[in-house]
């Protein structure tokens, strides 16, 4: 097999190892990273020492920081007794992009996947449950991947926080802001009926108001 010298093969195989990067890709950044200036080159290096080096996983919430605890748990303007509980740290950090949540958030590192090799033991699921019964978690709010590994994770942690006192919701679901409903799949139309809401002064009327004509409540 042809070979570009023993550094760029040492290269080749480590870029190979990352996420979604196969043979082609890892030699066309291999080859940039030769046309780049020693010091981008050296930047990266570096880069890629001090993430490594320098930080860590939040001993609270299990985000990734580089001070424990983290910046948000530290936060004392922010609700401590309400977590919203995500996959990654790249969800966290597109929920706070988006300034929607003021609470804090616990993350799990991962989602339940038998086919990918990770159960809900290596989770930090244990992690969370501790949390909500030492530190009087009143509202543990499920924001995991609307999918089929996201709802069996979803799954896992609600049963693991039963009689723990806390209530546990789950993010709403449905037909996106801007979205046409006829190009919607029927999975978005049923999530949207399920977790539809009153609008404007309906949300006034009574309970009798609220139910279907076999006595079942719509809310």
């Amino acid at each position: 097999m042809a070979s570009y010298g023993e550094s760029v093969d040492r290269l080749l195989e480590e870029l190979a190892k990352l996420p979604g990067v196969g043979r082609k890709t890892a030699e066309r950044l291999a080859h940039h990273i030769l046309r780049a200036p020693e010091e981008e080159a050296m930047a990266l290096a570096v880069a890629i020492r001090d993430v490594k080096k320098n930080t860590r996983s939040c001993s609270r919430c299990a985000n990734v920081t580089e001070s424990d605890p983290c910046a948000i748990c530290s936060d004392a303007s922010r609700d401590a007794t309400r977590v919203c509980v995500v996959e990654q740290p790249r969800d966290l950090v597109a929920i706070e992009e988006a300034a929607a949540w003021r609470g804090v958030y616990h993350v799990l590192g991962g989602r339940v996947s038998p086919l990918d090799g990770v159960s809900a033991e290596d989770l930090t699921i244990d992690l969370l449950v501790k949390r909500v019964k030492d530190d009087g978690i009143r509202e543990v709010v499920l924001a995991t991947s609307p999918d089929m590994e996201g709802d069996g994770t979803a799954l896992y942690v609600e049963r693991a926080l039963a009689g723990s006192g806390a209530a546990v919701t789950r993010i709403a679901r449905g037909v996106p802001t801007g979205y046409a409903i006829e190009n919607s799949s029927s999975a978005m139309l049923q999530d949207a009926f399920k977790g539809r809401v009153h609008s404007g002064p309906a949300s006034a009327r009574s309970d009798e108001d609220v139910k279907d004509p076999d006595g079942r409540d719509r809310r």
